[in-house]
């Protein structure tokens, strides 16, 4: 069972969200707060596989409750999804860096929110599709102009850059198997590489790399 948090001040979005996940077979809503305080403590309590976050909260938001559950001086990150109302680059942007696993608009629907659950869980992530490559292109190429990355500790292979590429553009781990004709075990052994070389800790912060580095443009 994938067991998930649900963080929202709205009682009503934290009953939908439930209904929709408790009906899957493979989920199991374990805690739902209203606040940012109550997230971060009940988080670290349960350990869920899967936080899901919205930004706008008491206490704490969720762009902040995501750096301490996930971000880059977390020792044991969780995975965390967040969840809002608000198409706004600059949240997408601080919770990517702040280490979410996937970030969702609420009305995409509850066939995505239970696939970015899944896909957090199994490591991959999921950015809703229509802002995948635009926010990623602004928020780490804009203008063309390529930011100061530092280079990876090894070059990367042919077949390793290919992945990378694919999953920049928002491919989830199965669509970048089926494009390059790549079993899925070995999709995830290349993105494992990657990720020691350039110093990542998920496929979100790969894809990023990717677009600063100017592997894609």
């Amino acid at each position: 069972m994938i067991r998930v948090l649900i963080a929202d001040d709205q009682e009503m979005v934290r009953m939908g969200f439930r209904m929709i996940l408790d009906a899957q077979d493979d989920i199991e809503v374990v805690a739902d707060v209203a606040d940012g305080v109550s997230a971060v403590t009940k988080a670290r309590e349960l350990r869920p596989d899967v936080c899901l976050l919205d930004i706008r909260m008491p206490g704490l938001d969720g762009l902040e409750v995501t750096r301490q559950l996930a971000g880059p001086d977390v020792t044991d990150p969780l995975k965390v999804v967040v969840v809002t109302t608000f198409d706004l680059d600059e949240y997408v942007h601080t919770a990517l860096r702040n280490g979410a696993s996937g970030f969702l608009l609420k009305d995409a629907g509850p066939a995505l929110l239970i696939e970015a659950i899944r896909a957090a869980e199994r490591g991959d992530a999921l950015v809703s599709p229509q802002i995948t490559v635009r926010l990623l292109k602004h928020f780490d190429g804009a203008n063309g102009h390529k930011r100061n990355v530092p280079p990876p500790t090894e070059p990367l292979t042919a077949r390793e850059l290919d992945v990378v590429k694919a999953a920049a553009r928002g491919l989830t781990n199965t669509e970048i198997g089926a494009e390059l004709y790549l079993s899925l075990s070995t999709v995830k052994t290349h993105l494992a590489s990657v990720q020691g070389k350039v110093g990542a800790r998920n496929r979100v912060e790969i894809a990023a790399w990717a677009w600063r580095s100017g592997v894609v443009d």
